[in-house]
């Protein structure tokens, strides 16, 4: 079995744009962030409907829309300051620790 050695360069909360697939072109909320499988789950984006069961938990049963997961290269962090989709750098502050920077404008993107 192959090894993850991939990064994902957003986190959860961050605002991010969905730049391919289906809901290409808009903005959500990254819920949580799947790094085993490359992915991450967006507030309301790449809606699926399940059909479930009427279970213990569910009575009713019937058809549920949820949110699924969507591949973390096909979304982009929005910067805060220039309100634009962008990519970061790393940078490395005096006291050692190591923030995102917006390539556009050069702002630190707090998560």
């Amino acid at each position: 079995m192959m090894k993850n050695t991939s990064k994902c360069h957003v986190k959860k909360d961050d605002k991010v744009k969905i730049i391919a697939g289906k809901d290409k072109g808009k903005i959500g909320k990254v819920l949580k962030v799947v790094n085993k499988k490359n992915r991450v789950l967006v507030e309301n984006i790449n809606i699926v409907k399940r059909h479930t069961r009427p279970s213990a938990q569910n009575r009713q049963g019937g058809i549920v829309e949820t949110e699924a997961p969507i591949h973390w290269t096909n979304v982009m962090l929005m910067c805060s300051k220039c309100m634009s989709p962008s990519r970061i750098r790393m940078r490395q502050l005096e006291d050692g620790n190591k923030v995102r920077v917006c390539t556009k404008c050069n702002e630190v993107i707090d998560a």
